[in-house]
């Protein structure tokens, strides 16, 4: 049976530390190892809202993308995603590559244009997958990184999960991208 890379992205902007550890844990039962990015607060994109806490998570499955997609929305309705007002998101999880699958696949579109619009997403994945190419760019996420010109407010911050720090020490200061 054949493993699948998967990125996700995962945001917070309700009891941020919190929700993004339930989410890891809920990942980390469904998946085994994960592979995470640094955590990073930003302020909202598209809504007005409290700041959020991003990052992104790879892990490698052979499930179908429709079943993963499920279980995701699982994780985040387990976590209060739907039981919040609008501009309260408990805990969002992304589908942001699937392989390198490009296009619609099961009502998902793939690569999620985000990847390239949002620093939230675009940095923590060039530091998770530097060499992996972007799909229909044929570029890796960190030279993408490298030749952004998104204009947010961007900040890592401290953040343990069971024990391991996921932001290093040398990302720890403030930034603005």
């Amino acid at each position: 049976m054949s493993l699948t890379n998967v990125y996700l992205g995962l945001g917070s902007n309700t009891e941020r530390e919190v929700r993004l550890c339930a989410g890891l844990d809920a990942l980390y039962e469904l998946f085994g190892e994960l592979q995470c990015s640094p955590v990073f607060e930003s302020e909202p994109v598209g809504i007005r809202s409290a700041c959020f806490f991003n990052m992104v998570v790879h892990v490698k499955t052979a499930m179908p993308l429709v079943e993963l997609n499920q279980h995701l929305k699982q994780i985040e309705a387990d976590n209060g995603r739907y039981r919040q007002p609008p501009k309260c998101l408990a805990l969002d999880i992304d589908v942001l590559l699937y392989g390198q699958q490009a296009g619609v696949h099961e009502g998902i579109s793939l690569p999620r244009a985000e990847i390239l619009t949002n620093a939230f997403v675009l940095w923590p994945l060039a530091i998770v997958a530097p060499d992996v190419l972007h799909p229909l760019r044929q570029q890796s996420f960190l030279q993408l990184w490298q030749q952004s010109h998104i204009q947010q407010q961007l900040w890592p911050v401290p953040f343990v999960w069971r024990g391991q720090q996921l932001t290093p020490h040398e990302l720890l200061k403030p930034c603005v991208v």
